[in-house]
């Protein structure tokens, strides 16, 4: 891990920009010395090759430096999303048992929108246990059922994995400045966000808010060329009220779950810029990607370097081993493949069409149900802004109202399914929320609990 990030700091001048928030920037150089400083403060805790060490910051310019320190270290670092609550993290930790925690000092609770630096504090844990195996990256997926499985990624694999996005068309690249909405903690924020962006010379740039206001403020204010979120984020670009031209932003792409093709319509109509595709997962990073977004809604040919295989009309991506660990990754991988239980085909030229989740797939009274196309029926509704489907004994459907519309009742919700799905595909209850809940890295819930509570 150490040669990865010495790689990545050497691919550059150090004289370039690396991450800007308002009006403060840090270099290349400069960044290099924060992590140095970082790493020895580190080491004084005893922190050093195969130490297991929890990370748990908010998005910050001080996150970017204590991981790539402890990296630096030889540490395996287990990368936590920020808002989950403690007893999230304590149910994570009693599985992985770090070594060390280090976390802000400050009410990370209380944390809105994105500051630069932070007071760290480390903290050594009783019990704790040093690495097993080489995984210097430790993530939990943030899948929208079920237990969260933890997934280790080798140097090697990361390194891989940002050589991928270096050759995939369309990617920034030296000069490129990239406004990063995707989360941090998760994978397309953090290796095709930050991590590619440092051994491309791309400057990363970082809004204040999760609104559309700042968020288009900080794209004129920065000249953006590129733009990385996922669908809630072009939501919120392509309803924005009087939004500015943004004439320098020539590549936008969404990742962490496939796009609704109304909000890729809207945004495109408003900004002249069609939104680019990413398709992954935490276990194997980059699938496929079309930056472009000229293949809609075809994701992309495979990544550079990635095999994959249309399995009984599922995808299946191939792995040299398991990346699970703690035995929580189930049947999901099995001789050299990782079943990724998404519905797809690959065409004859290795293009990549997904087509939704395989557990969207319902048996209702004997016939097949796409929770997804129920979804896009009900999107279609001039007044429906989002819409989650979920199955348990009955289906049911819960939507937003666009912004300025009139929220529709229910009947006329179901007269409009009723007036272009079959009856048996008809949701048996729809409610009108005033928001969906969301994971922590910006997807939508589909959880029948979470939703009704919602409501």
């Amino acid at each position: 891990m150490r040669s990865l990030v010495r790689s990545l700091f050497d691919a550059q001048s150090d004289e370039l920009p690396y991450l800007i928030h308002r009006q403060e920037t840090v270099a290349r150089g400069e960044l290099q010395d924060r992590v140095a400083r970082q790493a020895a403060l580190f080491a004084g805790y005893g922190i050093g090759t195969g130490s297991t060490v929890g990370l748990r910051t908010p998005p910050s310019f001080t996150q970017v430096e204590v991981l790539l320190a402890l990296w630096r270290l030889g540490a395996q670092v287990l990368l936590f999303d920020f808002r989950l609550k403690p007893a999230e993290v304590a149910a994570l930790c009693a599985t992985c048992r770090p070594q060390f925690m280090v976390s802000a000092g400050t009410n990370v609770q209380a944390t809105f929108g994105f500051r630069s630096e932070y007071e760290v504090v480390t903290e050594r844990r009783a019990g704790g246990r040093a690495a097993g195996t080489d995984h210097r990256l430790v993530q939990f997926s943030s899948g929208s059922t079920g237990q969260p499985k933890v997934i280790g990624r080798t140097a090697r694999s990361l390194a891989a994995e940002v050589d991928r996005f270096t050759r995939i068309p369309g990617m920034p690249g030296a000069g490129d400045r990239l406004l990063l909405l995707s989360s941090t903690a998760h994978s397309f924020g953090l290796i095709a966000g930050l991590l590619h962006s440092l051994a491309a010379g791309v400057c990363v740039v970082f809004a204040p808010r999760i609104s559309a206001r700042d968020i288009l403020r900080t794209a004129v204010e920065h000249r953006i060329t590129a733009l990385f979120g996922v669908p809630m984020h072009y939501e919120l670009l392509a309803a924005a009220v009087d939004a500015p031209a943004l004439p320098e932003l020539r590549v936008a792409v969404s990742g962490g779950e496939l796009m609704p093709p109304q909000v890729a319509a809207r945004f495109a109509e408003r900004y002249g810029l069609a939104v680019g595709e990413s398709y992954g997962t935490t276990e194997t990073g980059v699938v496929a990607m079309d930056a472009c977004g000229t293949l809609r809604p075809s994701v992309g040919p495979a990544a550079p370097g990635v095999v994959v295989r249309e399995h009984r009309g599922e995808l299946d991506v191939a792995l040299d081993e398991s990346p699970y660990l703690f035995e929580s990754g189930g049947t999901q991988y099995a001789d050299g493949w990782l079943h990724t239980r998404d519905r797809a085909t690959v065409d004859g030229s290795g293009t990549v069409l997904v087509h939704g989740r395989a557990d969207c797939l319902v048996v209702i009274g004997g016939l097949k149900v796409d929770l997804l196309e129920v979804e896009n029926v009900l999107r279609e509704h001039p007044a429906v802004e989002q819409a989650v489907l979920v199955h348990e004994e009955v289906t049911e459907a819960y939507v937003t109202t666009a912004a300025g519309a009139v929220r529709p009742t229910a009947e006329e919700l179901l007269r409009w399914c009723r007036a272009r799905l079959a009856d048996y595909k008809l949701p048996r209850v729809i409610r009108v929320l005033e928001s969906l809940p969301r994971t922590s890295n910006g997807k939508l819930l589909r959880q029948a609990a979470a939703l009704r509570s919602a409501g």
